[in-house]
């Protein structure tokens, strides 16, 4: 990738894991009290005030019919894909939530290097084993009950990892700014019919929380697309395994879930992984004789 930055890539996607994890925050202390695609839609639609200063620049990209058609395609994944997730959110833990999103970033990686001819070397693929086992570590599956929440993280995953290739390529294309402000464009639009299916009628404290889950969301987009643009997917995805560190403290500290001596050993894998991959394409990218 030209003018490729590991660890500007690395950067931006901590921030963006540290926002994504506020806004589960957030969503959880709602704790289900507006319907899950509802709380999607307004989330979106309250966040549009930040799209007003984009509106401009999308107009000026001049956007081809293909883009058009990718920036749709984006949409509609994205929409299935946080109600979902608002719904995960609403019936189990944090920890689980983050967790089973796990699955999200190793779509992306094996889709990279399918579909967008990202190189994925030895390296990488045992840095990104090892931040699954770890992550593995931590839900051990067959050992609890599976609920409706767990089957629709599942799908979130899924939706999440269409959504990013698609923003992965579009950012080689356009400005972030254009990025973010036709998800937030085309989510909205997807998500009306699913809001008035369930609606019910929201306090203005609940719409100031999911207005505030609006502001980190958006910064999160932002900061992801930064993220994608500074370097390759295969470097930047294996550090959203971090956010299972943040999504434990935070269920420990502000909702009271213990914390479970597996997360230690899985996340000490996880962090390994991810500092193991940024050393390596930093000492690369310096041993790199320049044109």
């Amino acid at each position: 990738m030209s003018g490729s930055s590991p660890t500007k890539g690395v950067f931006w996607m901590l921030t963006t894991g540290i926002l994504f994890v506020a806004v589960t925050a957030v969503v959880k202390f709602l704790d289900g009290a507006v319907p899950a695609a509802q709380a999607a839609f307004l989330r979106y639609l309250l966040g549009l005030v930040f799209v007003i200063p984009m509106i401009r620049p999308i107009m000026d990209a001049r956007l081809t019919r293909r883009q058009w058609q990718l920036f749709g395609l984006r949409g509609v994944a994205h929409t299935l894909g946080v109600s979902l997730w608002f719904y995960g959110m609403a019936t189990i833990s944090i920890a689980e939530v983050t967790a089973m999103n796990y699955l999200s970033p190793v779509y992306v990686t094996l889709g990279a290097a399918l579909l967008l001819g990202e190189t994925l070397a030895v390296r990488r693929i045992m840095a990104i084993v090892a931040a699954l086992v770890g992550a593995l570590i931590i839900l051990r599956p067959g050992f609890r009950e599976l609920e409706l929440g767990h089957l629709a993280m599942l799908g979130t995953a899924l939706m999440f990892a269409v959504g990013y290739l698609v923003a992965k390529i579009m950012a080689d294309e356009v400005s972030p700014t254009v990025v973010v402000g036709m998800l937030s464009i085309t989510v909205t639009i997807g998500l009306l019919p699913l809001a008035v299916a369930v609606w019910v009628t929201p306090t203005l404290s609940q719409l100031g929380w999911l207005f505030l889950v609006a502001c980190l969301a958006t910064a999160g987009h932002y900061t992801m697309t930064f993220a994608f643009a500074a370097a390759p997917l295969t470097v930047t995805q294996p550090v959203t395994f971090l956010q299972l560190v943040w999504a434990a403290a935070l269920g420990a500290v502000f909702f009271g879930e213990p914390v479970d001596p597996w997360v230690v050993v899985g996340g000490t894998l996880i962090v390994s992984a991810v500092v193991f991959i940024t050393l390596r394409e930093a000492q690369i990218k310096r041993a790199t004789p320049k044109a």
